[in-house]
């Protein structure tokens, strides 16, 4: 994973409210243990008409949206089923950030430990960036604020060990691996 510090990004909105992880990658995509190339699967059946065109109505299809690294997304974003591929998706597709006033916990701790930021914010400031489609914004994970335009802040929560590793772009087990000689050293006081 690379380090995730800042994101400054424009934000596209997909409002819908239940958003679960079968919509964000379909379960016929979960053939793969790789994390790349599920982008192209990314709200499949959303995003795609029967016939495999793309729906130009689809907020992600439309020519404002290319580059947005910000999802702001409708209440109870992710939920259903837990799979790793959502957020695979998600961050293959090349959005590192997803915003809503609810996020289902087994999906955000997916995406945390997967390089996503995924941010629960207060309903004044989410509906403010459900009513402001595009606008661009810069967040700030060391610090833990969203800073709009017009310089105005959102703060917000995150666990530290899930900021860590963000941070320092790391997995639970690359974390593991930056302390290898410390684990090696304690097992070999543990046999002696």
């Amino acid at each position: 994973m690379k380090p995730l510090t800042h994101i400054k990004s424009r934000t596209v909105v997909l409002p819908f409210e239940n958003i679960d992880t079968d919509r964000i990658i379909p379960a016929r995509f979960l053939t793969t243990t790789e994390r790349s190339g599920l982008g192209k699967s990314l709200f499949n059946d959303w995003r795609y008409r029967p016939d495999g065109s793309p729906d130009p109505d689809f907020a992600l299809n439309k020519p404002e949206a290319k580059g947005c690294e910000i999802l702001v997304a409708g209440r109870n974003f992710g939920c259903g089923s837990s799979r790793e591929h959502a957020p695979w998706a998600l961050t293959d597709f090349g959005i590192h950030a997803v915003f809503s006033s609810e996020i289902a916990d087994i999906f955000r701790g997916n995406a945390l430990k997967n390089g996503l930021l995924a941010v629960v914010l207060e309903t004044g400031e989410h509906q403010y960036l459900l009513d402001h489609p595009g606008i661009e914004l810069n967040v700030d994970i060391a610090e833990q604020f969203i800073e709009l335009p017009d310089g105005r802040r959102f703060t917000f929560a995150l666990e530290s060990f899930a900021k860590h590793c963000l941070l320092m772009g790391v997995d639970q087990l690359g974390f593991l691996l930056q302390h290898e000689a410390l684990i090696v050293e304690f097992e070999q006081r543990m046999v002696a």
